[in-house]
């Protein structure tokens, strides 16, 4: 066996073929034709349907339980009791019991003949009102210089109040499996799950398994946006059921119950005073935040975010609240820092004069390492947005809520955000066939991001191959693991495991093509579609005699991540710039345009990544115009349960959308970092300063409906509505 390469590398921009191109999914024509089979389409012989009862109420005690008649009644093959008498129940849409039936139709008769009472007990469930929150904790103040003392001396103060709410992550696949039991030890679990190599083990556990026992299949999933890590209770459910029953058992959340209790990104709310010098420089920052992710309460937001003031204290209060806990949604704490920090730096740019373009560029000092990625973004941005020729001041107090060219005022605002995206770990198996065939395999999972593609380039391009040479399997654990796509990581991940383990493929291929050329292997080099020797065209071996040389069987590979080599990194940047039309008669708030630049390393598939990034604006826009769980404080139940009254943004609301990939020296030399997370965090702030710009006031709360514009500016100067 040929000894591993001395060094694992990305190729130099100008030895690339496909790295950084543009280049389609692969899995397009499968989804685009419905050919794509997802846990929701799994179907099996026998199977059997599972429903949940879940209770109504945000906090309450199952006083009494029947499930006798449910037991018999046609088509059912199997209840399970969840919280069963006595069982205290902590949030509205807590499983109480599960039945399995031969039909939906049966299974919902079965739900409706369960004998339950309940004692209803008090809920708290205002987010808010950290005041009256019992149970709340207080956390530990942070603290650096002298904030009070540099408060004093600024010469230019601002006091501000943002609030940003709980939202659902919308996957459009519920949670849910279908699991079937090979054996009496034995279980194969179709799983809608973004972290697949995890699952085996979550499942054996309560179920008295070895994680050996446990496969997880998944080869498409319906989104996941950091909410499908565990197979969760009602997973373990199924599981139970498909034993008690001895037949498959499918079981998958209804809307309702997704919007409801499959989890939420947390709320937080922020009193903020910050200051600056006469030349517009930040000299200090205090802050008291405060917010719900559920009965867990909520982590600290980093405040302030990306600038580190000098003077700085920030302390926060987590809110326990009866409702389901919180997970991880698309770059979290990050969205919610960013919309308090970059309002309040507009709000002090507004009072200082200043344009908040200049006012960042003067503060980049406090950015860190990242200070030189900004200066460039915001330079991008500006040419592209023309924002320097376009930014106007907002409106005078006087001229706050009045108009002269009509009711539609329009506005500039923007944001900058950061996020790590350094590589998971990741077990890639390669092997190359005797007739030029190749296969890369690990227990990845594709959320729709082109993980299948990212993984078939990186072997192409190492291998010299044609991406139509490499088929790719991912999706089932009886491939090597791989980490959960969460956190930016998967791309790093998948593709540093992937470029090891095609370079030690070349590595092996070189010791056999070598003695063919009469070469030494150090003279060899990867050619397109051949392997040859250095300084000689003529000398070469086509990919087909170099594969034939792997004798009858297969080679096959292994590569990890991290490894040697310089193949990932983290931390990148990125700047957003928004345009909007607001009607100050209506209160609706239209978003014209947006510009994202952003920084991302040495880019996979351009396409894909600019994919990332357009889906990123698209899923801000939506939460800065339309996205809020409304809870009722008497019931404790959410009424927003379905896409008719939870307010999700359509086509005609995401306006024009710009995206500039960095690229370049300082850019795509660095390693690969991950992309899905950094795109989703500006969009709050950069709407939110767009409408305080046209309107001359900061509506303080996300999203920002009609109502909410209105009460703005029905309140201007009044700062007697705060109630934390």
């Amino acid at each position: 066996m040929a000894e591993r390469p001395e060094e694992y590398f990305w190729p130099a921009p100008d030895e690339r073929r496909l790295l950084g191109t543009r280049i389609s999914r692969l899995d397009g024509p499968v989804k685009v034709t419905g050919r794509a089979v997802y846990t929701y389409d799994v179907r099996l012989p026998d199977l059997l349907y599972a429903r949940i009862l879940h209770c109504p109420h945000a906090h309450a005690r199952v006083t009494r339980l029947d499930v006798t008649k449910a037991k018999e009644m046609p088509g059912v093959e199997a209840v399970r009791v969840v919280s069963g008498e006595g069982s205290e129940i902590q949030w509205a849409g807590t499983e109480v019991a599960i039945v399995a039936a031969t039909s939906e139709g049966a299974a919902g008769d079965a739900l409706a003949a369960i004998e339950i009472d309940y004692e209803v007990l008090s809920h708290f469930v205002d987010d808010e009102d950290r005041v009256n929150a019992p149970g709340a904790r207080e956390g530990d103040a942070a603290a650096e210089g002298d904030p009070d003392g540099a408060m004093a001396g600024a010469a230019v103060r601002h006091t501000g109040y943002y609030g940003i709410p709980r939202i659902a992550h919308n996957c459009l696949e519920p949670h849910g499996n279908v699991v079937r039991w090979d054996s009496d030890r034995e279980v194969t679990a179709w799983a809608s799950s973004q972290a697949i190599s995890a699952q085996p083990n979550q499942f054996a556990q309560p179920l008295g398994l070895e994680t050996s026992d446990v496969r997880v299949i998944c080869e498409y999933i319906g989104g996941g946006f950091g909410s499908k890590f565990s197979v969760d209770r009602w997973g373990v459910e199924c599981a139970e059921l498909a034993r008690e029953a001895g037949k498959p058992v499918k079981l998958m959340l209804e809307r309702q119950w997704e919007l409801t209790i499959a989890g939420d990104r947390p709320s937080a709310y922020a009193e903020v005073e910050l200051g600056a010098d006469a030349t517009g420089r930040l000299v200090a920052w205090r802050s008291e935040s405060w917010g719900s992710g559920g009965l867990g309460g909520s982590g600290s937001p980093p405040l302030p975010y990306v600038f580190a003031v000098p003077n700085r204290r920030h302390h926060h209060t987590s809110v326990p609240t009866h409702t389901a806990g919180a997970r991880a949604w698309r770059a979290p704490n990050h969205p919610q820092a960013c919309f308090i920090t970059l309002s309040a730096l507009d709000d002090l740019a507004a009072k200082a004069g200043h344009d908040p373009l200049v006012f960042l560029r003067h503060n980049l000092g406090f950015t860190g390492r990242l200070e030189s990625i900004y200066r460039e973004e915001l330079s991008v941005a500006d040419e592209l947005f023309r924002w320097s020729d376009n930014w106007k001041p907002r409106p005078a107090a006087e001229q706050v809520g009045r108009w002269d060219d009509g009711p539609v005022l329009r506005g500039m605002g923007l944001a900058v955000h950061t996020w790590g995206g350094r590589g998971h770990r990741s077990n890639c198996e390669l092997t190359v066939f005797p007739d030029g065939g190749v296969e890369v395999k690990m227990a990845s999972q594709d959320l729709g991001t082109g993980t299948r593609t990212a993984i078939a380039i990186v072997a192409a391009e190492t291998l010299g191959l044609p991406l139509a040479a490499i088929k790719v399997k991912i999706g089932d654990t009886r491939f090597p693991s791989s980490g959960g796509s969460g956190g930016s990581t998967t791309i790093g991940g998948v593709s540093g495991s992937t470029r090891r383990a095609a370079q030690n493929a070349v590595a092996e291929l070189v010791a056999r093509v070598a003695p063919e050329l009469e070469a030494e292997p150090g003279d060899l080099e990867v050619r397109e579609g051949a392997f040859g020797v250095k300084g000689d065209a003529s000398r070469q071996l086509p990919w087909k005699k170099v594969a034939a040389l792997v004798g009858p069987s297969s080679l096959t590979v292994r590569g990890e991540n991290p490894g040697p080599g310089d193949l990932n990194d983290s931390g990148v940047g990125g700047v957003q710039m928004a345009e909007v039309a607001v009607d100050v008669e209506t209160g609706i708030v239209r978003v014209e345009r947006m510009l994202a630049v952003q920084d991302t390393g040495l880019i996979v598939d351009l396409k894909t990544a600019e994919s990332q990034v357009y889906g990123g604006l698209i899923m801000g826009i939506t939460y800065a115009l339309c996205e809020e769980k409304v809870v009722d404080p008497a019931t404790g139940r959410l009424l927003n349960v379905d896409f008719e009254s939870y307010k999700l943004a359509g086509y005609a609301d995401v306006g024009e959308l710009s995206v500039h990939m960095m690229t370049g020296p300082g850019f795509d030399d660095r390693p690969v970092i991950g992309l899905g997370e950094p795109p989703v965090i500006s969009p709050g702030a950069a709407i939110s300063n767009a409408v305080a710009n046209a309107l001359g006031v900061r509506v303080p709360y996300l999203p920002l409906t009609p109502e909410r514009v209105l009460d703005a500016l029905a309140r201007h100067g009044d700062d007697s509505w705060r109630t934390a």
